[in-house]
């Protein structure tokens, strides 16, 4: 049912967007979504289940931003300071995905555990959502390993591969950075233009 499943998903988003988590009801959940209640509880289990598969979509929204900002250029610092932007841009527009990086998550916010939980349920998109959930940690190495793959040639020797990594992982903590304090318009952009300007190669 993967219409419903993401008319579900987006009806808790927009929810969550104006109250708090604790106060979204699944009914009213339901409703936006143009289904029963019933099919919410078979999609997702329980109200948590829902908020992890949320969770978990976002990450994905994220990620899936990261592969696209890597393939915008062709001059692979632009490609990097084009990643940064999209995080710091990413997190600033989504509250879920600011929690994600950042390991912060407020009281208006679902707080899933980031382990894997047990589930009996039979979907098996809903056996996704139950699987460990990415820490902040996570996503910086996820996001560096991504670009680097996205940037070093095929056969490039490790030396120069872990030089690229720790570039690319100073542009991404310089954008999460970004994210705790924001600069001024243009400002994550700079940052990381000029860390990368300092950088070899």
């Amino acid at each position: 049912m993967p219409a419903a499943r993401e008319s579900l998903l987006d009806a808790a988003y927009t929810a969550l967007a104006r109250r708090p988590w604790s106060t979204v009801r699944m009914v009213d959940v339901a409703a936006a979504a143009g289904v029963s209640r019933q099919t919410l509880y078979n999609e997702f289990g329980s109200k948590d289940g829902l908020a992890r598969a949320l969770v978990r979509r976002e990450a994905d929204g994220y990620l899936a931003g990261v592969e696209r900002a890597l393939a915008a250029h062709t001059d692979p610092r632009e490609r990097i300071t084009a990643t940064a932007e999209w995080t710091a841009a990413a997190a600033r527009d989504n509250a879920l995905v600011r929690a994600m990086l950042t390991g912060c998550w407020s009281e208006r916010l679902p707080s899933p555990v980031l382990t894997a939980v047990p589930s009996g349920s039979a979907v098996p998109a809903q056996r996704r959502a139950d699987g460990p959930l990415p820490s902040p940690a996570d996503f910086v190495a996820l996001v560096r390993d991504r670009a680097v793959m996205a940037l070093a040639p095929p056969g490039t020797p490790r030396p120069e591969t872990g030089e690229l990594a720790r570039t690319c992982e100073l542009a991404l903590r310089l954008a999460l950075s970004c994210v705790a304090a924001p600069p001024a318009d243009g400002g994550v952009a700079d940052l990381v233009r000029g860390a990368l300007h300092r950088q070899p190669g």
